[in-house]
């Protein structure tokens, strides 16, 4: 659009009082469209540096959100003198002493098995270099050392014994030797937890582990671990579709998702830097304290049919983004809305580069809000008192919040970084006070990104999955290993005793094998080892 203004010649304008009042009128009209256009420009300008900023600090800055003390403080007084609620803010004083520098913490070895090693004393200096008489002990000094022995991979030998009479010419009889996990494959519970835990919990690729075996001996092909990583999956997913059910039995869901590349053979697709790749998602569905299960699910793209789908027809609270994929549910009423203060606090942490002052303000709200769950928390409060404290103590900071911020969107631009994140507290409003109402509820959503965490996490290490198929087994075997750090369960033991178990366990008890409900079966007996 062109934004200059009409420039009429002097000598050309007429001398009548009509046609210069009209000509005065068009100038004014121009000059609204050109400011117009100059102030939607100048918004368009400082959107794209702050989008610019963000982008660079995500990739180079600092990736915390925590703001000190000191910078909300002034804040946080104002907000006490509205509501009446003194800050859990203590005044500090600071004091620089020096001390001499020591080797760093030591290791806690409270729990590793010892390995005594003894170095008696020789017989020739068992005797008094004074009197010639024999010395005698009183005493022995220990040095501990941190010693450290390579995985073993080893070859276990289950000999079956066979018996048959030497009189008749019956069929033998043979005693009975474990059940293979795997049909046709050697490997057994303990190598398969190992490549499940290694790549799931510990985010090492198999390339990665290829290396790793050889190193120890044991030529192995990726391929093959590719092909154990998919036979698990298979076995285990009754657990995970009783995981599911489980997890669908909660009074409260926190949900979320994150993109996961993926290879796609033989379609059009874009090219996400990894090759020919699609993007895929990967949601999670945490369940409430009684179902404490963590279930992912893999899907194709981030059409809203796939959180449908796989909530059904549940009703109960979920939290969750502000994705419009659930507007659809919510609209149903077959769930109520629970949105995250995290997020919104992250809007205002974002903006505080363009508005410091008034983003530094609106974050001091916020964290009023989180102290009355930091007191719940400290006090360890059931779900009726922590309501009856977020009543007495929050409700007041939200409604003086709200306040304050109908006030400023007065003077704030809609499209600033500071007006974005108002705009985005006013649309989830309703949902963002929905918490107070029932203690079973979370302030945040913070339950759900933390288990993408690990997706995130191993996702910079292990790029994409192959293909489709390869998601939804990467998502069952996720959902175990998530759920076991839920419950402080080691993957690993827990993988080697379930992956041994599961085949004979009855299916009307499986969830006796669940992470939220599992007891340890009888430890493995550790092997002796022969010779070759």
């Amino acid at each position: 659009m062109n934004s200059s203004l009409p420039t009429p010649e002097l000598q050309t304008l007429p001398n009548d009082l009509a046609s210069l009042k009209s000509i005065v009128q068009k100038l004014s009209e121009a000059l609204k469209t050109v400011q117009d256009v100059l102030k939607d420009k100048d918004e368009t300008i400082e959107r794209l540096q702050h989008q610019l900023y963000l982008a660079a600090r995500h990739r180079y800055g600092r990736k915390s959100e925590q703001i000190s003390d000191d910078q909300l403080s002034i804040f946080l007084k104002e907000i006490e003198g509205k509501t009446g609620q003194p800050s859990d803010i203590v005044e500090t004083e600071t004091i620089t002493y020096t001390r001499k520098k020591g080797h760093g913490r030591n290791p806690s070895v409270k729990n590793l098995p010892i390995y005594r090693v003894e170095h008696p004393l020789p017989e020739d200096k068992k005797t008094c270099l004074e009197c010639q008489k024999p010395l005698s002990k009183m005493g022995e000094d220990v040095m501990r050392t941190l010693e450290h022995i390579p995985a073993v991979t080893y070859i276990r030998e289950d000999v079956l014994e066979k018996w048959a009479c030497p009189c008749c010419k019956g069929a033998p009889v043979c005693s009975e030797g474990p059940i293979r996990p795997l049909e046709r494959s050697i490997a057994g519970p303990g190598m398969l937890a190992q490549v499940v835990t290694a790549k799931y919990a510990d985010h090492l690729p198999l390339y990665r582990q290829e290396e790793i075996f050889e190193r120890g001996g044991l030529e192995i092909s990726r391929s093959t671990l590719c092909d154990w990583v998919g036979g698990v999956a298979g076995l285990l997913e009754p657990l995970y579709e009783a995981m599911k059910q489980d997890v669908l039995g909660s009074k409260v869901i926190h949900t979320d998702d994150t993109p996961v590349p993926y290879l796609a053979e033989g379609e059009e697709a874009e090219d996400s830097g990894h090759g020919k790749a699609k993007t895929g998602r990967l949601w999670v569905y945490s369940g409430d304290k009684d179902h404490a299960n963590i279930v992912y699910e893999f899907s194709e793209d981030r059409k809203a049919e796939h959180p449908k789908k796989f909530l059904g027809g549940w009703k109960g609270y979920l939290q969750a983004d502000a994705y419009t994929g659930y507007d659809a549910m919510f609209r149903l009423e077959k769930a109520v809305e629970v949105a995250c203060w995290a997020h919104a606090r992250r809007k205002f942490n974002d903006a505080k580069d363009t508005d410091k002052k008034r983003s530094h303000e609106a974050m001091a709200y916020i964290r009023k809000l989180y102290e009355v769950e930091w007191e719940a928390d400290e006090g360890k409060v059931d779900a009726i008192t922590r309501r009856r404290l977020r009543e007495e103590k929050a409700v007041p900071v939200l409604k003086v919040f709200k306040e304050w911020l109908d006030t400023q969107a007065l003077a704030t631009l809609p499209k600033s970084p500071f007006g974005e994140a108002m705009t985005y507290v006013f649309n989830q409003w309703e949902a963002l006070i929905r918490y107070v109402e029932d203690g079973d509820l979370s302030i945040d959503n913070n339950e759900a990104e933390r288990a993408l965490r690990c997706v995130a996490v191993g996702r910079k290490n292990w790029l994409f999955a192959g293909s489709v198929a390869g998601g939804k087994r990467a998502a069952v075997l996720f959902s175990l290993v998530a759920s076991c750090k839920r419950h402080k369960i080691d993957p690993f033991h827990y993988l080697r005793d379930v992956i041994g178990r599961v085949k004979t366990h009855p299916q009307s008890k499986i969830t006796d094998l669940l992470p939220a409900t599992y007891q340890p079966g009888p430890a493995p007996e550790t092997p002796v080892f022969k010779q070759n």
